[in-house]
């Protein structure tokens, strides 16, 4: 079931081990980037999340069935049909211009057959995950709920990024997208005035915010989305894609794809304010390795010429 595990005969003339598994990394404990006293504070912060921000039952199950390969679209059918208010969404969707396939389409399993195990599970997360960015403002200028724009804005950028590419990750890239601030969801719920002085100081200041969040809350939000990605079990992929997606160049050459169409979704989405816009607002797109992954500038901006019509069908479906 795996996306990095498939294979495509057409697309890029690089090497296809540009989207192949992650090389194997440390644990969070052993980032580089993580000072000591930076992972007391990850780990204090994922011992008391446990009872604070888990993701729902089916959700977990969904996304573990889809990452075993033995998994099938029965089996899928079968954790979704006893959750109504999923089913539900997962119709609205995509009978939405969001996947723009023709015709209605009444029955969930059909949807599984049509979308695929991936983009199912795409859907499980982003209602999870919305539920938990509501009902609480970061600052006087932003609410949670900006965050969560920003989040789905992330992720359909990635995942056209990764089309227009041809690499067979874009729902992988969404997935990445959705899921890659959810670092600052650890902060809002653990240190929310620790952290709306982080966001006031970068609504002034030219340093990265990670760099402030790092002198202000202890940990940044990369540092504790990677310990947080863990501990929901998301694929690896994700993992890294969660605590390198504002230093994709710090990782192996084969863990840089996902992680850089996210850095690259990320600025783009900032710099053209799409929700919360702090975390990656001064970020250049210059220092994102992208000859690395042969990624071609002009794929960028005719994607950012798209912005308003990707964030505008997937907000009114997913926000």
């Amino acid at each position: 079931m795996k996306i990095l595990g498939s294979r495509s005969t057409s697309g890029l003339a690089s090497p296809m081990r540009l989207w192949e598994k992650p090389t194997p990394m440390p644990p969070l404990t052993a980032n580089l980037s993580l000072a000591s006293d930076s992972n007391a504070i990850v780990a204090d912060a994922l011992k008391r999340l446990s009872t604070i921000a888990t993701l729902p039952e089916v959700t977990a199950k969904i996304v573990s069935t889809v990452e075993d390969p033995r998994s099938s679209a029965a089996n899928l059918h079968k954790i979704v049909a006893h959750d109504p208010a999923l089913a539900t969404r997962i119709l609205k969707v995509v009978n939405s211009a969001f996947y723009g396939l023709p015709g209605q389409i009444g029955s969930v399993e059909r949807a599984i057959v049509l979308l695929g195990l991936n983009a199912i599970k795409n859907i499980a997360v982003a209602a999870s995950l919305g539920q938990l960015f509501r009902g609480v403002k970061l600052t006087d200028q932003f609410t949670a709920k900006d965050l969560w724009t920003h989040c789905i804005a992330v992720a359909v950028t990635a995942r056209e990024l990764a089309r227009q590419m041809k690499a067979p990750i874009a729902d992988e890239a969404f997935l990445a997208g959705l899921i890659h601030d959810v670092g600052l969801l650890v902060s809002l719920q653990l240190w929310p005035d620790k952290l709306r002085a982080a966001c006031d100081a970068a609504s002034t200041s030219e340093q990265p915010f990670t760099d402030i969040e790092r002198e202000i809350v202890g940990a940044d939000h990369q540092q504790l989305g990677q310990g947080l990605a863990e501990l929901w079990k998301f694929p690896r992929s994700c993992q890294l894609v969660a605590g390198f997606h504002h230093k994709p160049t710090a990782l192996h050459d084969n863990n840089r794809l996902l992680v850089t169409l996210v850095y690259v979704a990320d600025t783009l989405c900032c710099q053209h304010n799409r929700g919360f816009n702090l975390t990656a607002l001064r970020q250049n797109l210059d220092e994102a390795g992208l000859s690395d992954i042969r990624l071609d500038p002009q794929l960028i901006t005719q994607t950012a010429a798209k912005l308003d019509e990707l964030v505008g069908n997937a907000t009114a479906v997913l926000g």
